[in-house]
């Protein structure tokens, strides 16, 4: 049994979604103490963005006729499977930039999507728990000035969802620019509010499927 964890945070070092993660894997693994915590760090470790192409083009092309590039884009897209196949618990952390879904994280699901394993129409991981961890800079939630200006978390959940039959879980911080922005420093207790909520529900999901993962 094993917690298969994904970052796409460009930052290593001040990432809320890295830091929310962390409260959800440290839950788990309190919970579960005989698990494994396997983990794919996309910003430290990216996939180059043609390996999609490559890979894609591969599955219309004979195994015989395929060029190195694309035995190695095929290979790559079954280890990303393999991965998330083997673990009983998935985490991801999806930070949102310039409104929509990280490049970094983007290529994982694109690469993924070309293994016949996960192509549309298959449920690889239905019933399975996935926690989805979203960081947002600013405000997105109804009645501001930015609702409606993520495209990132709902695109996300409809792979895990409804291409892949995850049973999901979103935890969600927002305002996480506002200790760092002037503009923003009226917002900083509702920040801190919305934070600690958000660690407060990692954590609480953290145990519950540690306890699933042990059961």
């Amino acid at each position: 049994m094993s917690l298969f964890r994904l970052d796409s945070s460009i930052r290593a070092e001040g990432s809320v979604s890295r830091e929310v993660a962390d409260t959800l894997e440290r839950a788990y693994v309190a919970q579960h103490p005989g698990g494994t915590v396997v983990r794919r760090d996309l910003a430290a470790d990216p996939i180059p963005a043609d390996v999609w192409a490559t890979a894609a083009f591969a599955g219309y092309t004979p195994e015989e006729q395929r060029t190195d590039a694309q035995r190695a884009a095929v290979a790559l897209a079954a280890t990303l499977a393999d991965e998330l196949l083997r673990a009983d618990t998935v985490v991801i952390g999806a930070p949102l930039y310039n409104f929509g879904v990280s490049q970094h994280l983007k290529v994982w699901f694109d690469v993924l999507l070309t293994d016949p394993r996960f192509a549309p129409g298959t449920t690889p991981l239905t019933g399975r728990p996935v926690a989805l961890v979203v960081a947002r800079g600013g405000g997105y939630g109804p009645g501001t000035p930015r609702a409606g200006w993520d495209h990132a978390t709902d695109w996300v959940r409809r792979i895990l969802v409804d291409v892949w039959g995850a049973d999901l879980t979103l935890v969600e911080a927002e305002l996480t620019l506002a200790d760092v922005t002037p503009q923003m420093e009226q917002l900083r207790p509702l920040a801190a509010e919305v934070r600690a909520k958000a660690h407060e529900l990692a954590e609480s999901t953290g145990k519950e499927f540690g306890a699933r993962a042990a059961a």
